[in-house]
């Protein structure tokens, strides 16, 4: 599988709801980078992701682009608190798994809602 096939698998089964078909895209060893600090390999990263993907009530990939071993998905998604939240992902693909995650994603929304 390409990066690009990888990683829209991998972006469609966490805004469909399905946290662990997303972890199975997902290395032993991946490192992510997120807005609430690095996590390092798979365990943390489920503890990370699955929580997040409990709460979605709707969740769109607006695209996802790639190039080689690299990929960036684009999405939307609706918590309880805060709607229309958006994101974006940088991947690494190596060996046929997500190595590296760059999460980005807009915080205003949320802790406006929390304020």
């Amino acid at each position: 599988m390409t990066a690009q096939m990888i990683a829209q698998e991998y972006v469609q089964a966490w805004t469909g709801g399905d946290a662990e078909k997303a972890l199975s895209f997902v290395a032993d060893d991946v490192v992510c980078e997120a807005p609430t600090g690095r996590i390092e390999g798979i365990e943390g990263y489920r503890r990370f992701l699955a929580p997040f993907v409990g709460r979605l009530t709707r969740g769109e990939v607006l695209d996802v682009l790639a190039r080689d071993s690299r990929a960036v998905t684009v999405y939307s998604i609706d918590l309880p608190f805060v709607q229309n939240v958006h994101g974006t992902e940088y991947l690494t693909v190596t060996d046929g798994k997500i190595s590296h995650v760059i999460s980005v994603f807009d915080m205003a929304p949320m802790l406006k809602a929390q304020g």
